[in-house]
């Protein structure tokens, strides 16, 4: 049987051109967010299953690539459920494993604890532009912080990231899971029915008004409360007046510190910001994950058509390791979807070195190879990079492939 040269479906192979990208995007990140005191941490790409399948991840526990047991442990001719042939898997997020991490590990590490974690997921999904089984995730979270502060500096430090590999005119949509509660509460819906009406109101933006109504009524809801809901969604503004407007029209319903707080997060982040973005409330934010508990948010680039980036609190995650509630928030930029983004526009790294080749004659006597090394080795020590290569027939053919992967200046030596 001949062997497959193309990767599994879902993942890909990163050729040079992209890699460097990569690897300039990751030192940006780890630099940009070291800057604002978050700290590199990694996780096993590995988990338990019982830890992955918790309830927690939304409709990523669907896509789980489940790991069998090994060894002794794994008893095919005996198996008579899941949980007989299955212990493990691999991640599909970073906060679960983050979570996991934390509760570990809470004794050593300082409070608040701001972590830095970058590293691969997979999910059995279905492959499209920007989306992959396999991909690169990058996340930091600001652990034991209760108040907005966490809230403020995630987005600061997620659009400060952004702005330095120019990036312009996203906006960070932001919402609060507590006022769409409070919202669907206000107008009637069973509160056992949340999660059917979230689901529905995700898909706002490519169905519209008319077509949540729709599917609400298919749910069988009241048509007062549909109509009352849908009402609210067409007077709220994108801007501080609608935070206010909810807070105002939910006063029986939402905590007035609440909407206070997104207030408070929003005009800060505003009145400081470096990048060149704009913050919107939208109230028909929903962020997929059940675990999410207070404030949420995601990065929308047009250049895009979606989403590149999202996040949110989840005070209650760490305490089902634990038994013991823990303040947590996150943020998680699209790393994939990014670097694909910078691929397209033709970005060149602002701080890439010269990269100058050397075409060696074949045969080059040893005296002469000796001294051509030497040169090269002094020449990086200024921080050119050298690439030394054997003189092709097709000279011409060999210095255009070197010079789409950045090379500049060529250098030719012959044997006299």
């Amino acid at each position: 049987m001949a062997l497959k040269k193309k990767p599994v479906t879902g993942m890909k192979d990163i050729l040079p051109k992209e890699m460097e990208i990569r690897n300039y995007v990751t030192g940006l990140i780890r630099e940009t967010y070291g800057s604002f005191g978050f700290t590199s941490i990694e996780t096993p790409s590995v988990e338990h299953i019982e830890n992955l399948c918790s309830k927690q991840g939304g409709d990523n526990e669907k896509l789980i690539f489940k790991i069998l047991k090994r060894g002794e442990k794994l008893k095919l001719d005996q198996a008579k459920e899941e949980a007989d042939l299955v212990d493990s898997g691999l991640r599909y997020d970073l906060t679960v494993p983050l979570s996991r991490y934390y509760s570990n590990n809470a004794n050593e590490l300082p409070g608040p604890f701001k972590a830095l974690q970058m590293g691969y997921v997979w999910r059995a999904d279905r492959p499209q532009r920007g989306r992959f089984r396999q991909f690169m995730q990058c996340d930091i979270d600001i652990l034991g912080e209760p108040t907005y502060m966490a809230e403020i500096e995630l987005v600061l430090a997620t659009t400060t990231l952004l702005g330095k590999l120019d990036f312009h005119n996203f906006t960070i949509r932001i919402n609060d899971r507590r006022i769409l509660k409070a919202m669907a509460e206000y107008s009637g819906f069973p509160k056992e029915s949340f999660d059917t009406v979230f689901i529905i109101l995700d898909k706002m933006d490519k169905i519209g008004l008319e077509g949540v109504a729709k599917e609400l009524e298919e749910e069988g809801f009241a048509k007062e409360s549909i109509d009352t809901y849908l009402a609210m969604f067409k007077e709220i503004s994108s801007d501080i007046q609608g935070v206010r407007y909810c807070k105002e029209k939910l006063s029986g319903v939402l905590d007035e510190q609440i909407a206070a707080d997104l207030e408070t997060i929003i005009s800060t982040v505003e009145a400081v910001k470096t990048a060149d973005f704009k913050m919107a409330f939208d109230p028909t934010l929903v962020r997929g994950m059940s675990y999410y508990t207070g404030p949420i948010f995601e990065i929308s680039m047009d250049e895009f058509g979606g989403s590149v980036g999202g996040g949110g609190r989840y005070d209650e995650m760490i305490g089902k390791f634990t038994g013991n509630n823990t303040s947590a928030c996150g943020f998680s930029i699209g790393f994939e979807r990014i670097v694909m983004l910078l691929l397209e526009r033709g970005y060149q790294i602002p701080t890439a070195k010269t990269k100058k080749a050397y075409l060696i004659e074949k045969n080059m006597p040893a005296d002469k190879l000796i001294e051509i090394f030497r040169q090269a080795e002094e020449e990086r020590k200024t921080g050119i990079q050298v690439n030394i290569s054997i003189m092709k027939k097709n000279k011409k053919f060999q210095k255009d492939q070197m010079a789409a992967e950045g090379y500049t200046e060529f250098v030719e030596f012959f044997k006299r």
